[in-house]
């Protein structure tokens, strides 16, 4: 186990593109609002996104907790840690394989995480070798699969939940991403990359559709305004669902974990 967190869950996807890290920061959040103790380990060592997602403020760094000890960034109530409060985002990070895993490493176990209840680790897109040996090396309890309904996303999405089974981390559910789009102006809803995709994999593994998102503006424009939807909206639709899928995390965790009172996003 990881020093001061309670459970590890880990939100992949076979590819990038298909909104994991948004995912990540609002089910982060959404946990928290239904009150356990959260943080949020950023994995994507070359292209880490949630400093941005969550508001800290470029070139903010880590206060030390001792040697070789360091501790989590606070953001909208969540601990937080990532390779983009040590390095110029800016600056490409062009590391081999064994120093990308190594980073990780360190960030999971140098941080002094404060009595967390669950922390969601955003791991890097794609099913390879880096992957695999974070997978490995992290004591998981369960694993959220991020796809739109789009087959070729569904393609790499099977190579997500198999990556996961090869070291024996069950597959918590599938988050469908993007699966309807709804104008802004006129009210239309399509479903511009196809239907039924999430539900049918989950089905293929047996295991649970934990929601559908749609495709809208406001998600992405939240986000890369470091207010995420759950913090935007608390009572909106987007956030109902992804309080709805943390409940449904929690109880494949085993239950309420010492939940304390319901955090309030509102000043």
């Amino acid at each position: 186990m990881i020093e001061g967190v309670k459970h590890i869950v880990a939100v992949a996807s076979g590819k990038g593109g298909v909104g994991k890290s948004t995912v990540t920061a609002n089910l982060a959040l959404a946990m928290a609002a239904e009150g356990y103790r959260v943080g949020i380990l950023d994995a994507d060592i070359h292209g880490p996104s949630q400093a941005r997602m969550l508001g800290v403020a470029e070139g903010t760094r880590p206060e030390s907790a001792g040697e070789n000890r360091l501790k989590p960034l606070e953001a909208h109530g969540l601990q937080a840690m990532s390779m983009a409060f040590m390095i110029d985002v800016r600056e490409p990070t062009v590391w081999r394989g064994p120093m990308v895993a190594g980073a990780f490493q360190q960030l999971l176990t140098q941080t002094v995480w404060d009595d967390l209840d669950v922390l969601f680790i955003d791991m890097p897109p794609g099913t390879g070798d880096i992957q695999l040996t974070l997978a490995q090396k992290v004591p998981v309890d369960g694993a959220v699969i991020v796809t739109t309904p789009q087959d070729i996303a569904l393609l790499d999405a099977r190579k997500g939940i198999e990556m996961f089974r090869k070291v024996n981390v069950p597959t918590f559910g599938v988050v469908e991403n993007m699966s309807l789009h709804v104008c802004s102006n006129c009210g239309h809803s399509e479903p511009i990359f196809g239907e039924g995709g999430g539900e049918r994999i989950a089905a293929e593994y047996d295991t649970r559709l934990l929601g559908r998102l749609p495709l809208t503006l406001a998600i992405r424009e939240q986000a890369d305004g470091g207010e995420p939807t759950v913090v935007a909206e608390p009572d909106g639709e987007v956030t109902a669902t992804f309080r709805d899928m943390a409940r449904q995390v929690a109880e494949q965790l085993g239950g309420p974990v010492d939940e304390g009172p319901e955090i309030s996003f509102s000043e």
